[in-house]
């Protein structure tokens, strides 16, 4: 009989539906990143016309943390658009253009996807468990201690990442989110 991990599944999709993602088996972690660019990147995209909040008030992106081997677009892949900070940056985001929303952010030498908690149905969801890279916070932001607070990826983000890692027998899926992506 299959594991709870292995069974577990969740869909993620933008706000007009048009774009699915399944996720399946337990996330590697649900956190909130305080860095530049998370927050340059979503006020650009909250810029767009009927986009959604990316940013929170506080200045932080959610963002649920999957194993690339672990996702499959459902539908809708052709209608996300890639975005980069700069042409050379190794991190790129997905946005649907049907409705310009965020799906997901990958660190293109990595081996895990980070979808817009948002994204996620709340009912879906996993609770946040951690902020990182707070250092990068706004001016005058302070955050509760309900959860840890890390200026920089901590020991335990980098752990869980090596243990997802080392798990898919350290591999490194690409994504082609136009042209779909099968497990």
């Amino acid at each position: 009989m299959p594991s709870t991990e292995q069974t577990e599944t969740r869909t993620a999709s933008c706000q007009c539906g048009t774009v699915t993602l399944e996720l399946t088996g337990k996330p590697i972690m649900a956190a909130t990143c305080y860095c530049q660019s998370c927050r340059t990147a979503g006020h650009v995209f909250e810029a767009l016309p009927g986009a959604p909040a990316v940013v929170g008030a506080d200045g932080g992106t959610p963002y649920v943390l999957v194993r690339k081997d672990r996702l499959r677009w459902l539908s809708g892949s052709e209608q996300l658009d890639e975005h980069r900070l700069t042409p050379e940056s190794p991190t790129r985001r997905f946005v649907a253009r049907c409705c310009n929303s965020p799906i997901a952010l990958e660190f293109t030498k990595g081996h895990w996807l980070s979808v817009y908690s948002a994204r996620i149905p709340e009912g879906e969801r996993p609770p946040t468990e951690m902020r990182t890279i707070v250092g990068d916070r706004p001016a005058g932001v302070e955050l509760p201690d309900d959860i840890p607070n890390y200026k920089s990826p901590s020991g335990k983000f980098m752990w869980r990442l090596l243990t997802a890692w080392a798990a898919m027998g350290f591999r490194a899926p690409p994504i082609e989110a136009t042209k779909g992506y099968a497990r």
